[in-house]
């Protein structure tokens, strides 16, 4: 009986902090981000972003597909280190700061077999 009582309990805890992504509005990014979205067919909304200004630049990365993306950057053919953004589901957002030189960079989703989802982004 006891068992009964605490599997109850248990379930209706689990229940009461649930909860369905939809029941949540979309996360916000920040207002100066330059946005760049992940949208279905494996792919960015954009063949190409930018120009974007040289320096410190606050990226936001917004997921419009229903899977799982990331976005990382590379510049001649090198990873910019200790910059990643994720978004896991529909309208899932992330934001990060990275540090632009002049140029051109590919964006790039890491996730194993969204191999073809690049695109660039012009620093000027």
């Amino acid at each position: 009986m006891k068992r009964h009582l605490c599997l109850a309990a248990f379930l209706v805890t689990l229940s009461a902090c649930g909860g369905s992504a939809s029941s949540t509005p979309d996360a916000t990014l920040p207002a100066e981000a330059f946005v760049i979205n992940a949208v279905s067919g494996l792919r960015f909304d954009a063949e190409s972003y930018g120009p974007v200004s040289v320096g410190s630049t606050m990226l936001g990365y917004k997921n419009e597909d229903s899977i799982r993306h990331t976005l990382i950057l590379a510049k001649d053919g090198v990873k910019i280190p200790n910059f990643k953004l994720e978004v896991g589901q529909k309208g899932d957002v992330d934001s990060g700061e990275v540090d632009l030189e002049l140029g051109t960079y590919e964006l790039i989703c890491d996730v194993p077999g969204h191999a073809n989802m690049k695109a660039i982004l012009l620093v000027k």
